[in-house]
């Protein structure tokens, strides 16, 4: 049976099915119960492969310290994705202008101010300043999922402005890290297939703004620091990416001040599983009825 593969089919399948509920924003959907529940258990597929490797688990909210954002360099490399928290700080009388151009339709948001909080960009950004000092022999493994933000709307369903992501952040000596960081390259290619997903890894590069920002994608490319792994989900020819591998070499090690248990900068390594993308994945390959899944994936899920 051939499969139609298109933004437009994915979201209309998804959203006739339940699983995505619109709610008037590009990127921006609500997510049914079923959708929910195929999330929870690939999330716990994860959990269960990844339990030997004994990782803290971290928990943050979907918002970070802007003063992280600024040191990470993170408006350096993707001003166009950023999205910072404006909130209002002013009197009476300005309150009074705010709500009068609010119901006739005028322009507000200059009476509001920039807070000290912006939203999350990448899921591993709260966990460097924790590491900074002197790691313990060994490095340091931590484990997360984290709500991010990225300010790119789009009718495309996989391309959402704000999503989930279980991530895992390896810090440590060059070799430890590159290390790992091959070991899960491997892992989540493996955990993909064994649900009957597609999978196959690729090269790749972050989307860096402006002119020298090719440059930077390209540098990336060539030392070969970032790795994604791929499925078909509304294109065969450009597959979808639905997990990420960023070997960050010494760059957050430099900027928060991390060294090894012998005096060296840090290096860091963080690979995200897009949980919303592989559950669409699953959808797309599979079917919209999770009854009708092949029986392997049903039962690694647990459905």
């Amino acid at each position: 049976m051939s499969i139609d593969f298109s933004p437009e089919v994915l979201s209309n399948d998804l959203i006739a099915a339940g699983h995505i509920i619109p709610v008037g924003v590009q990127g921006i959907f609500g997510r049914g119960p079923m959708f929910e529940e195929v999330l929870r258990r690939f999330d716990d597929y994860v959990s269960r492969v990844a339990a030997g490797d004994q990782a803290t688990r971290m928990s943050f909210p979907p918002c970070l310290d802007r003063k992280v954002l600024e040191r990470s360099e993170y408006l350096d490399s993707f001003p166009q994705l950023a999205g910072t928290i404006f909130s209002f700080t002013g009197n009476e009388a300005q309150h009074k202008e705010l709500i009068e151009n609010v119901h006739e339709g005028r322009p507000w948001t200059h009476l509001q101010t920039m807070t000290g909080v912006c939203l999350t960009p990448a899921a591993c950004y709260p966990v460097y300043p924790s590491f900074t000092g002197t790691l313990p022999e060994g490095g340091r493994l931590v484990d997360m999922q984290n709500w991010v933000f990225r300010n790119e709307p789009s009718p495309e369903p996989t391309r959402m402005q704000s999503f989930r992501v279980r991530e895992f952040v390896r810090v440590g000596t060059p070799d430890m890290v590159v290390a790992w960081r091959d070991l899960w390259l491997q892992r989540g290619i493996d955990i993909l297939q064994s649900l009957g997903l597609p999978a196959h890894s690729e090269v790749a590069s972050d989307p860096f703004f402006g002119r020298g920002g090719r440059m930077l994608a390209a540098n990336q490319r060539e030392q070969q620091l970032k790795f994604e792994v791929v499925i078909p989900v509304i294109s065969q020819e450009k597959p979808t990416a639905v997990c990420s591998f960023n070997y960050h070499q010494d760059h957050f090690g430099k900027l928060f001040d991390i060294q090894t248990a012998d005096g060296e900068v840090a290096h860091t390594a963080c690979l995200g599983f897009g949980l919303e993308r592989i559950v669409m994945a699953l959808f797309k390959t599979h079917g919209m009825d999770t009854a009708g899944w092949p029986a392997a994936t049903r039962e690694i899920l647990g459905l």
